[in-house]
C-alpha cells in the first residue's frame, strides 16, 4: 500500500476498465484510440492528435518525473488501449488533486468504463491517498464533458474566466467543479449504483 500523499500512478484494476502507469510502450495503441472519433478535431478539447502523440506521452511523463501529474493509459475489459487520463496539479501538501486530461476513443464513450474509472480514480485518492478534495476542470464549450463530470455528483465551484490560451488562439474559460471528502461516501453509493444499472 503506497504512503499517504504519494501519488505514483498504480494499476488500477475494475470489472470494465484498468489503468495503468502511462508508458511509452503505449504510442501505437493511443494513436488507434485517438483516431476512433477524431476527438482532436474539436477545438475546445485538448486530445492529442496522431502525429502528436510521442510528444504527449513525453510531456505527461516528464511531468510525473516532476511530481505534478500521476498519468495512465485506460484499457477497456478486452485489454484494448482507449484513452488516458491522470491525476494532475498535484497538491499533497493540501491533499488535492485534480483529475482531468481525460480523453477517450468515440467507442467507449457513455459507457460503464468512464464511470468505472471515475470510482476507481476517486477512491483511491480519498480512501487511499486521504485527499481532502478532488477538482475536475474542463472548457465551458466542452457541454459532453461538462454532463460527464455533473453526473459523477461533482459540483460546480465556479468559472475561470479568460484562464488559458487554447491552442487555436482564443481564449478559455473554464468550468472548476470539485468533489469534498464529506460528499465522497455519497458519490461513491451513486457512483455503485450507477454502475449496478449498468
Amino acid at each position: 500500500m503506497p504512503e499517504p500523499y504519494d501519488f505514483s500512478p498504480l494499476p488500477l484494476h475494475g470489472r470494465h476498465v484498468s489503468l495503468l502507469p502511462l508508458s511509452p510502450a503505449d504510442l501505437l495503441g493511443l494513436i488507434e484510440a485517438a483516431q476512433d472519433g477524431e476527438l482532436y478535431r474539436l477545438w475546445y478539447t485538448n486530445v492529442p492528435a496522431p502525429d502528436a502523440m510521442a510528444a504527449e506521452i513525453t510531456r505527461r511523463l516528464n511531468l510525473e518525473a516532476d511530481g505534478s501529474m500521476a498519468p495512465f493509459t485506460v484499457f477497456d475489459a478486452q485489454k484494448r488501449i482507449v484513452g488516458m487520463t491522470t491525476y494532475m496539479h498535484i497538491d499533497a501538501r493540501h491533499r488535492r488533486v485534480e483529475i482531468g486530461s481525460t480523453w477517450y476513443a468515440k467507442r467507449v464513450q457513455r459507457t460503464p468504463l468512464n464511470t468505472e474509472a471515475k470510482l476507481l480514480l476517486l477512491t483511491h485518492a480519498f480512501e487511499t491517498l486521504d485527499c481532502i478534495a478532488v477538482e475536475f476542470r474542463t472548457h465551458y464549450f466542452n457541454q459532453p464533458s461538462r454532463r460527464a463530470i455533473e453526473r459523477l455528483g461533482a459540483k460546480l465551484d465556479g468559472v475561470l474566466r479568460n484562464h488559458v490560451v487554447s491552442p487555436n488562439g482564443t481564449l478559455r474559460d473554464t468550468c472548476v467543479y470539485s468533489i469534498i471528502a464529506s460528499e465522497w461516501p455519497t458519490v461513491k453509493a451513486h457512483l455503485q449504483f450507477r454502475l449496478q444499472q449498468g
